[in-house]
């Protein structure tokens, strides 16, 4: 993918240097044991009606926590992202960029506004609208604070573990969680929300497999208006990191056996015949997966 001349989205929130990428509950779980010990003698009492009072008087006394956890504050102060993190990150922000250039276009020809989601890059764990999450989770999108989380090393890992190398597989994997927010503004999610919540798990699942498949086919259709941007392999290197990602492949390599009743973002075959269909004809009526 060219991406070196394009624009930059400035819809991302870079946490990365933060600790954790996110709030940090270490420190917390020496409260409640440190109040039952000063609770249970006179001078712990008086301590306990010192702090109080300085709370009240603009002094926050929790803060003397961080001295219990010295390597926790350094660890925040020497988390520096390398070289090849931040160029990385750069591509990520003109991938974003070129996904509100696309669906600014197609929301107008239909006769609706595309508001822009925000882009979280953490590293380990965060704290989204969605709840707690860590890298472990993988890139998702959040409906409720209209933001995509991505830890960067997910592209290690789609590389290393899945192998699924080239910026166009992450280029892909971006475009899929922004089609889950395409996927909001229409309702959709909404939609599969409620029919999945009056559902058994396996028929929860299957809707949730027509959400997933339906984003392939949003990422497809952001593929198809990238014309000259677009290098030979590209589209390759989506299809693979999409095949790499079906429930099937994942199942197999995880158990030895496949059970597609467990299925919640669809087969290898199905992940790639939707994206394909998105690119061939570019439009949201062509990504009707049936949810």
């Amino acid at each position: 993918m060219k991406w070196e001349d394009l624009r930059r989205s400035g819809n991302i929130e870079d946490l990365r240097a933060s600790s954790g990428g996110g709030r940090s509950r270490s420190g917390m779980r020496f409260l409640v044991p440190l109040i039952r010990f000063l609770m249970g003698n006179k001078y712990g009492r008086i301590i306990l009606v010192i702090g109080v009072i300085s709370y009240f008087m603009g002094y926050n006394p929790l803060a003397l926590l961080s001295v219990l956890e010295p390597s926790s504050q350094q660890g925040k102060s020497l988390s520096v992202p390398s070289a090849k993190d931040n160029k990385t990150a750069e591509f990520v922000s003109v991938v974003l960029g070129q996904t509100e250039d696309v669906w600014h276009t197609l929301f107008a020809k239909e006769g609706l506004g595309y508001k822009e989601p925000r882009l979280v890059l953490f590293r380990g764990s965060v704290e989204s609208g969605c709840g707690y999450a860590t890298k472990q989770t993988g890139p998702f999108y959040c409906p409720q604070d209209r933001k995509v989380y991505l830890d960067m090393s997910f592209f290690d890992e789609l590389k290393n573990r899945h192998n699924a190398p080239g910026d166009f597989a992450q280029a892909y994997v971006i475009a899929h969680e922004v089609g889950h927010h395409v996927q909001n503004i229409l309702g959709t999610l909404d939609k599969s929300h409620k029919a999945k919540t009056s559902s058994a798990k396996k028929d929860a699942n299957a809707v949730q497999v027509m959400v997933e498949l339906q984003a392939d086919c949003y990422s497809g259709v952001w593929a198809h208006y990238l014309g000259n941007v677009l290098e030979e392999g590209d589209i390759e290197e989506a299809l693979g990191a999409a095949s790499a990602i079906g429930d099937d492949t994942l199942q197999k390599q995880a158990q030895g056996y496949v059970v597609p009743d467990a299925f919640t973002h669809g087969s290898s075959k199905d992940r790639v015949r939707w994206f394909t269909q998105g690119y061939k004809y570019g439009t949201l009526k062509a990504c009707q997966t049936g949810i």
